[in-house]
């Protein structure tokens, strides 16, 4: 097949060498023309993904990164993986997908089929993306969706042996997605309506942000009973039914887990419907950075004035450089507002707003390992006796107790 991925991020990217190695012909699009740029030139931004893959679909014709939208003119299958993000009020924000949507209008073939991996409310395929892509073309175009289940840096789980839901809204784009997907995905599920689709991501992603409240929540009443959360959640673990053990952390990040139930959250108040556990478990993983670095403040005395911190690796979590929602960064704000002053460490992500990653020092009062990278070598710290506490939840072992 002919086709088109309109968003060249960790979804879209990722989506794109998939399918090109699967033997489609794939336009990877983005307007991003310093992404598009470095991903002809085989620089990726997404863990899995070699420069030598990468330069091997292009150079064989099966990938075509491009900010070209006539491109996209000729293509069968038009997937949309922007993304949909929260604004400053903490509510959906769909100017990418409403961009996308009319970007894909102007340029749609007639019969084409467009597929909305973007993660938004039920119903956003049916009553969002159709009545603009239609209201803005003049040619019969077909929809599906297929909301997207990338996780980043998983060396376990990728696009080919994670299950993929689909829908449509005709049994033409269906079939057209279930033959596209089942190129590279090992299970592809059909659902009774694109709602169904849209619904269970949120779910998903709701249920890891509610367990993961539910934990940080437990981990302050464990520290106040002098117990370590972590340890009573892994005996707890030892149980074989009818339990999932979460761990404590300093609240979530990425595109995904902070994001997810807050587009259900708004969907149900728009029918009238109050979420109140939800949003309560957004709420409190919101606070958690600031519950932190109260207790870190505890730890070291009682006060951190003139207390010099670095904190190991800021993106939202291990082995990627996304800093979406990273709680880390809200720890920083957290620490520097009860006097600390903070750097902070992460190779992978280089440079923010001009403050520049500093090497792990030796001259502090604490070291905090946050997001522990596997390219970051805790050693210097070890030789130098620093004073380290581990917040990740990495299961590996750095030779300091956890934290939380």
């Amino acid at each position: 097949m002919k086709v088109s991925v309109v968003g060249q991020g960790y979804v879209g990217l990722n989506l794109s060498t998939f399918a090109a190695k699967a033997g489609h012909e794939v336009v990877g699009y983005d307007i991003n023309a310093n992404l598009i740029s470095n991903l002809r030139n085989g620089i990726t931004h997404v863990p899995g993904i070699s420069r030598q893959e990468l330069l091997s679909l292009i150079e064989e014709g099966k990938f075509n990164p491009s900010n070209n939208e006539e491109l996209i003119q000729s293509s069968e299958v038009i997937i949309i993986a922007v993304p949909t993000p929260l604004g400053e009020d903490r509510q959906p924000d769909l100017t990418l997908l409403r961009n996308a949507s009319q970007l894909i209008a102007k340029n749609a073939r007639s019969g084409a089929v467009v597929i909305n991996e973007s993660t938004s409310f039920p119903g956003t395929l049916r009553n969002f993306i159709r009545p603009l892509v239609e209201g803005n073309s003049k040619v019969e175009i077909h929809f599906a969706a297929a909301p997207e289940r990338v996780d980043p840096g998983n060396p376990n789980w990728n696009l080919a042996n994670t299950p993929r839901l689909i829908s449509g809204l005709s049994r033409y784009a269906i079939e057209i997605a279930l033959e596209f997907y089942s190129s590279f995905c090992q299970e592809v599920n059909e659902v009774a309506s694109p709602e169904v689709a849209e619904m269970a991501k949120l779910f998903e992603n709701t249920f890891r942000q509610v367990n993961i409240a539910l934990a940080n929540e437990f981990s302050e009443i464990a520290y106040k009973f002098g117990l370590s959360a972590n340890e009573v959640i892994t005996a707890a673990a030892t149980k074989p039914f009818g339990y999932t053990p979460f761990f404590p952390s300093i609240g979530v990040g990425g595109h995904c887990i902070p994001v997810d139930p807050a587009y259900l959250s708004f969907a149900a108040n728009e029918l009238g419907l109050k979420t109140n556990f939800i949003d309560l478990a957004n709420e409190y993983n919101l606070m958690v950075p600031k519950k932190v670095a109260s207790r870190i403040k505890d730890y070291l005395g009682g006060s951190l004035k003139n207390m010099s911190i670095q904190i190991a690796g800021i993106a939202y979590k291990p082995n990627v450089s996304d800093i979406r929602e990273s709680p880390v960064i809200q720890l920083i704000n957290s620490l520097e507002d009860l006097g600390a002053s903070v750097a902070w460490y992460d190779p992978l992500v280089g440079e923010i707003n001009g403050i520049v990653s500093k090497d792990l020092q030796t001259d502090i009062d604490l070291g905090i390992i946050a997001t522990p990278h596997d390219v970051i070598d805790f050693s210097i710290w070890q030789k130098s006796n620093i004073k380290v506490i581990d917040l990740s939840i990495s299961s590996k072992s750095y030779g300091w107790p956890k934290f939380l």
